[in-house]
């Protein structure tokens, strides 16, 4: 049992000897050394360089943040920008001053007939051949017409019945109105025989134009030239046989006239306003590299075609010569008042699209595609009648699928000059 005030002894303690009890020594409390207190904090001035850590550590993950949002602002924008398509532009060049509109043309004669016959029968005999040079009134053909000839002496018969048949009736009604005015004659009679002479009379008149009919149809049996001209084909031979029937009637020659050629040239509207009777025109041909043959331009139709929008002009060539030939290719060459421009661009500038003839130009950072009218066509390049200004930056080599409102770049301008 404890009493009260002590303290519990251990198991060692209570298992110790007296013997075995360490000698308790009394300490003066004076001679104990004072000690000092323990801190339990952080040093002095540890504090404050972990602030700065933390500031320096805070500016480096914002900075990092803020150069990776740059960054990927940067790339988005190249990606845009690389997704612009780059384009090559050039100016279109202004057609010369002295400006020449050549326009391809054909070579028509200024007469030109078919030949055919007016009677039936067989072809006895022909005269001229292609490229034979004929004048008017020549013969060409001789043809046989026995069944004309045939019926042409049977009018002739009738006519001679008729014309015997006439004078018998005029010499009875003659004596009748002698014997009338006696009472040897009715006047009845007398009327009969004057009525029956007038009736003769009718029918050799009638007989008469029957044989004239066959005359005429019998000097069909030749053939003559109706004008100076070449013969440029003959299609029959001796014995054919000669159909005058309206239904399919057979050509005999074809005859040309060209001391003067005819050349119908069709003028783009944009010019129509020049194309004026009296204006000179020069033509130009493959065979004759070095000459020029000089025409003049004597009428229009006065109508834009709806489907060509052109204006027929007919412009005529003296060929007194015979140089030219009917139906060969030339070139018409018209000058043009200087008021009249247009502007060249090259053949790669040029998009063909069932809209029509285009082009592409670039305008406030846009393509843009436009109609034209085109000119004269010199191979490597074009002339643009309306449609396209000098000014106007030209696409070169579009792609198909470029359409109005797609943002370009034009190669060599700064990417960020694009869409200004």
């Amino acid at each position: 049992m404890l009493k009260q005030g002590e303290t519990p002894m251990k198991s060692d303690e209570m298992n110790v000897t007296p013997a075995e009890k360490p000698e308790i020594v009394e300490t003066n409390p004076a001679e104990i050394p004072e000690q000092k207190p323990v801190r339990t904090g952080l040093p002095r001035g540890v504090l404050p360089l972990f602030a700065a850590a933390a500031v320096v550590l805070a500016i480096v993950i914002v900075l990092g943040i803020h150069s990776r949002v740059a960054a990927e602002t940067r790339l988005q924008q190249t990606t845009l920008q690389a997704a612009i398509p780059s384009v090559n532009v050039e100016h279109p060049q202004l057609g010369d001053r002295a400006q020449e509109l050549v326009l391809p043309g054909n070579t028509q004669a200024f007469i030109d007939s078919p030949i055919y016959a007016r009677t039936n029968g067989y072809l006895r005999r022909w005269y001229v051949d292609i490229g034979a040079r004929v004048s008017k009134g020549q013969l060409l053909a001789l043809i046989e017409t026995p069944e004309l000839d045939q019926a042409l002496r049977q009018a002739r018969a009738d006519l001679g019945t008729a014309e015997a048949n006439f004078n018998l009736s005029q010499i009875t009604a003659a004596r009748d109105e002698n014997l009338v005015k006696t009472g040897s004659v009715s006047a009845q009679e007398r009327d009969n025989s004057v009525n029956g002479n007038a009736a003769n009379q009718a029918t050799v008149r009638s007989n008469q134009a029957n044989v004239a009919r066959l005359e005429q149809l019998q000097s069909y049996e030749k053939v003559y030239a109706p004008f100076d001209g070449i013969i440029t084909a003959r299609e029959t031979d001796i014995g054919a046989l000669i159909d005058a029937g309206a239904n399919a009637p057979r050509e005999l020659f074809h005859i040309t006239s060209i001391t003067t050629l005819r050349v119908y040239v069709p003028v783009p509207e944009v010019y129509s306003l020049a194309a004026r009777a009296g204006r000179t025109a020069d033509l130009t041909l493959d065979e004759y590299p070095r000459e020029t043959f000089h025409g003049t331009l004597v009428r229009n139709s006065n109508s834009i075609d709806l489907a060509t929008r052109t204006l027929l002009v007919e412009v005529d060539v003296d060929n007194a010569r015979g140089r030219l030939m009917p139906g060969a290719y030339v070139q018409v060459h018209f000058k043009l008042p200087e008021g009249t421009r247009s502007v060249v661009v090259p053949a790669n500038a040029l998009l063909f699209r069932r809209e029509g003839l285009q082009v592409g130009v670039v305008r406030d950072g846009k393509a843009e595609l436009v109609r034209v009218t085109p000119g004269h066509d010199y191979g490597d390049s074009m002339e643009i009648l309306s449609g396209l200004q000098s000014t106007d930056d030209l696409i070169l080599s579009p792609s198909d699928s470029l359409t109005s409102g797609t943002p370009v770049h034009i190669s060599g301008s700064k990417m960020g000059e694009v869409g200004k």
